[in-house]
């Protein structure tokens, strides 16, 4: 048996596959204590540890550890003169029109932070040594007094040469043996003296809390005789065991977004189709995410609430947009949504557990789109009187009929969905006609037909139990892991071979760390470069492919980068003289021994009936039918259409038709 457990913000879902045979559970999340929702996912899916050989988790732990502050006490130790990096920050602001802007306060104090007198330079040569005794002394004044849990340790130009960092490290082990120690160079080996030291003491803020949780849910699952591989999922779209998460917690910061497009791109491949756009709407939020030819797009830097952090995560964009997103008004009357959210604990009206606020799953009950006798496959009990109590206020003020009202919120859900899809595709260079959308989580299906019109997509593929897709995602990723480092390297005629050197001590350095975690399998390589015209601020990403990196010649540098540069800017031809490489990144990946397939198979059972939804302001009859009712029909099933699906509903509007394909995928096609 294998098992995917994934803690979202209101849900918890599992999937356990056996044999052929797919066994799913969706309970209530426990914000305060994720590890209980897991455990209970568990026993609502019947169990038996004994027999899990692979177990794969996903949870929100070290996002919440930063959001809400939550982390382990920590102190930093820095280069002497580079104290103040984490309040100095970039001159930039995200909010420009803000009067009462300031920048996102760090999660330590400047008391917090002690310097270090040593210095290396960008060419990682040493210019002032490590005095040991004398910074020995200084370490034990400083962390003497037991007030922190955690050391981050980042170094100016430790990306280049981390000596000084590892000597650090060691001193700090030998005097204070409790204390957690994370250095720069085990973390990102980027240049940035900003992002590089946020992301270090990030790492280093949540690495006890998440050390701490695994330890809990590890001794939970070792009461219930559990004796498999425990892994957890990463930010970067793979998983690795739970051992490689003492070293780098960072990574696991966006585990349950990253599960659920990995899960889109296994089961939608298995169809035949590679360029998705993926559409996560789950209780909380919508993460969205481009994949061009099975690969999804990867970005070298990500935020929490505005604090900087460089490590590789898959380009997910998240909108507040999700079932339990609230609907309001802003001071100009204009109906708004999100991005605050009743999550699991109100939770939306209709869940009676004291949600007094208007929340998109409200609406949905209020226009028909979701029924109260089949909410989550009718295990869970839902009042459709106390969401139009709290959306009568709403439509009253907006000069509406209730059902009117919660129309509108559910169209101003699918502009915000939109408006992310193209933050993804056109602003990247994208177009997303080019792509099939896959809608999953709970409420995707739902708005997926809507917001594929606004973008002129024609098809979408639903995964069977899309509602749980996420969960699955956890089992049918790869183990992976990236290695970084900044490196400056002009076009010139030579860049080839040392492009050809570094990759290869990389790879090396990999290998080594998968052999480390008792991973022996073969690995796959992908090989990518930071690139820019000499001069400017910032780099794009340009893939390389294994063949080519072994024929590689500074002519297909030049062609490659101009090849990217004019797909994001619209222009990129220049001389070899005027681009340089900054930054070499290397995925190492080895596949799970078995992966799972989701074919569950859409049951016998033909259900079909007759309903009413209020779509697009005004009442509408709308054919009610199971998924095998779908497959009974050759040339498939027009809209309007609701499909219930166990753990999520599928809209098919007028327009629209859905069939049904040898991957039990829903497929919905638009007559444009």
């Amino acid at each position: 048996m294998r098992v995917g457990v994934e803690v979202g913000g209101t849900f918890t879902d599992l999937v356990a596959i056996e044999d052929g045979r797919v066994r799913v559970a969706k309970v209530p999340s426990v914000p305060a204590h994720p590890d209980e929702g897991a455990m209970a996912s568990l026993v609502a899916g019947e169990i038996d540890l004994a027999a899990v050989e692979d177990l794969v988790h996903g949870s929100t732990v070290a996002t919440n550890a930063i959001l809400e502050r939550k982390g382990a006490p920590v102190a930093l130790l820095t280069t002497r003169g580079f104290r103040d990096v984490l309040f100095l920050q970039r001159h930039n602001r995200t909010q420009i029109y803000d009067l009462f802007y300031r920048k996102p306060d760090p999660v330590l104090a400047r008391r917090d932070i002690l310097e270090i007198d040593e210095r290396m330079s960008a060419q990682g040569a040493v210019v002032e040594p490590l005095d040991e005794a004398a910074t020995g002394a200084k370490l034990a004044e400083f962390l003497g007094g037991g007030q922190y849990k955690s050391v981050a340790i980042c170094l100016l130009n430790g990306y280049a040469e981390p000596k000084h960092e590892r000597q650090l490290a060691a001193m700090v082990a030998t005097q204070f043996p409790d204390l957690t120690v994370t250095c720069s160079a085990d973390v990102t080996r980027e240049f940035r003296e900003y992002e590089r030291t946020s992301t270090t003491t990030l790492a280093a803020y949540v690495q006890p809390v998440i050390d701490s949780y695994l330890r809990r849910f590890e001794t939970q699952l070792g009461e219930q005789n559990f004796t498999g591989r425990f892994s957890i999922m990463q930010s970067n779209g793979g998983r690795l065991p739970v051992a490689g998460m003492s070293r780098n917690a960072i990574t696991s910061l966006f585990s349950g977004p990253a599960a659920g497009v990995m899960g889109a791109v296994r089961q939608a491949g298995l169809s035949g189709y590679g360029d998705l756009i993926t559409l996560d709407m789950g209780g909380t939020s919508t993460d969205v995410c481009l994949v061009a030819d099975g690969k999804p797009n990867l970005s070298g830097e990500t935020e929490v609430d505005g604090l900087p952090i460089r490590t590789p995560v898959l380009d997910i964009v998240t909108v507040g947009a999700g079932g339990g997103s609230i609907c309001w008004q802003d001071d100009g009357g204009m109906l708004r949504v999100g991005p605050e959210s009743a999550g699991a604990d109100p939770g939306p009206a209709c869940y009676g557990r004291g949600g007094d606020r208007p929340a998109i799953t409200d609406a949905h009950m209020l226009r028909g789109t979701i029924r109260a006798e089949t909410f989550l496959g009718g295990k869970m009990d839902v009042d459709g009187a106390a969401a139009a109590r709290v959306f009568k206020g709403l439509s009253e003020n907006l000069d509406m009929s209730i059902e009117e009202a919660a129309d509108s919120a559910v169209r101003v859900a699918d502009a915000n969905i939109v408006g992310a899809i193209q933050l993804v595709s056109t602003e990247r260079g994208r177009d997303p006609r080019d792509y099939v959308l896959v809608p999953f989580g709970g409420a995707g299906p739902l708005h997926a037909a809507r917001v594929a019109e606004e973008l002129d997509i024609s098809t979408i593929l639903i995964p069977p139990n899309a509602g749980v897709l996420s969960a699955y995602g956890l089992l049918a990723s790869d183990f992976l892991q990236y290695e970084t480092m900044t490196r400056r390297i002009p076009l010139t005629a030579g860049a080839a071979a040392e492009v050809k050197d570094l990759f290869a001590d990389l790879q090396a350095r990999a290998t080594a760390s998968f052999r480390d975690l008792g991973i022996a399998a073969d690995l796959h390589f992908s090989y990518s470069l930071d690139m820019r015209f000499i001069g400017q601020a910032f780099e794009i990403t340009v893939d390389i492919d294994g063949e080519t990196l072994s024929n590689l010649a500074a002519d297909d540098l030049l062609e490659l980068f101009n090849e990217a540069h004019n797909r994001v800017f619209s222009f990129g031809e220049s001389g070899m003289h005027r681009a340089e490489i900054v930054s070499f990144r290397l995925g190492a990946s080895a596949p799970p021994e078995v992966v799972p397939a989701l074919n569950e198979g859409i049951g016998d059972e033909v259900v079909r009936g007759q309903t009413k939804i209020f779509d697009l302001g005004e009442w509408r009859d709308c054919e009610l039918l199971s998924r095998a009712a779908i497959a009974a029909e050759a040339a498939g099933i027009p809209g309007p259409a609701l499909v219930e699906d166990g753990t999520s509903t599928i809209f098919v509007p007028h327009g629209w038709t859905a069939t049904v394909d040898d991957q039990d995928n829903i497929i919905l096609q638009w007559e444009t």
